[in-house]
């Protein structure tokens, strides 16, 4: 299948079709699968939005409770193996995609990924800010109406991918800001954009401070204690607000795993290849080249220094890489 229209006409014949998220959901996964379950129904396909893992945001939960978003873990579901899944935001294959006994039949993604080859429908677009961006496209390629529910939830999708706007911005996602803004609850999505953090957050951000390493442009933390992917990445985004800091690598001991956080605003440092180089052999990483995450799922192969030293000799075969590309 090459484009939208192959896969509605591949699922207008089944009951209904499953659209999963990444494993730990964010608003720009939500938002991506929400819109797509609307736009299907324009065509008359059943769909139900499920994920495998936990909802780790009380601000997704701000977005989902209004909007009435019907999103499900896994578990919830009787799924059986001839039952249809389309992924999004996410791709099969990818270690934070969990392989569901379900038939997977599309991947809608804007991740720098590999092409699913046993999957019939691949829209795959990394040089997009959000997955929102590219589900906005659906609509407008085949005319149809966006109510203002999905185009709210695909407005803040975008927002927040895109760490509002200033971070891996394409034209396309300029167009679909533009034209869903006119659309959807401006007052909702403002309130959710700016309440993203609560009070129990705060003891985060005092050991990020108390605790941050900065050497050469590039900040690192580790908390041994625990801190949620999400709250990682928020707080990279923090880190990088500093006008010393280019690169931000944070990693937390989450339960029987430890997940790493990236951050960047050095076109020359790629997230997304320098995580995949640096937990080569001991973990697993991806995402693009100003964000990324990543898992060591075996603690006992986490060592602090020996864990940074793999970044930085990460980091300067990327800058080595680069210099040589300018000659």
């Amino acid at each position: 299948m090459n484009t939208i229209a192959e896969l509605i006409e591949s699922l207008k014949k089944e009951k209904f079709v499953y659209i999963q998220t990444h494993n730990f959901p964010d608003h720009d996964s939500v938002a991506s699968a929400f819109g797509l379950q609307v736009f299907f129904r324009h065509f008359g396909i059943q769909s139900y939005l499920t994920y495998d893992g936990e909802i780790q945001r009380d601000s997704l939960l701000e977005m989902i409770r209004p909007l009435n978003i019907e999103i499900k873990k896994v578990d919830k579901y009787d799924m059986k193996s001839e039952d249809k899944i389309v992924i999004v935001d996410g791709c099969k294959g990818n270690k934070n995609v969990t392989d569901l006994i379900g038939d997977e039949v599309g991947v809608i993604d804007h991740h720098q990924v590999t092409k699913a080859d046993d999957v019939p429908f691949n829209d795959i677009r990394p040089e997009i800010g959000a997955c929102s961006t590219i589900i906005y496209s659906y609509f407008k390629e085949h005319k149809i109406s966006i109510p203002q529910s999905a185009a709210t939830a695909l407005l803040v999708g975008i927002n927040m991918d895109t760490a509002l706007m200033t971070r891996g911005v394409s034209q396309e996602d300029i167009l679909a800001y533009s034209a869903l803004y006119t659309l959807a609850d401006v007052r909702l999505v403002n309130s959710i954009l700016r309440n993203f953090i609560q009070q129990k957050d705060l003891k985060f951000y005092k050991e990020a401070i108390e605790k941050v390493q900065i050497k050469d442009g590039v900040a690192h933390c580790h908390f041994p204690e625990g801190c949620n992917q999400n709250m990682l990445g928020i707080l990279g985004d923090f880190f990088l607000a500093l006008k010393e800091i280019d690169f931000v690598i944070l990693s937390a001991h989450n339960d029987d795993k430890i997940n790493f956080s990236l951050r960047s605003e050095n076109s020359n440092w790629n997230c997304g290849l320098i995580i995949q180089q640096a937990l080569t052999g001991i973990g697993y990483g991806g995402g693009h080249s100003d964000m990324a995450g990543g898992i060591i799922k075996d603690v006992s192969l986490y060592d602090e220094e020996k864990i940074l030293e793999r970044f930085y000799q990460a980091l300067q075969g990327i800058s080595d890489q680069a210099s040589m590309a300018s000659y």
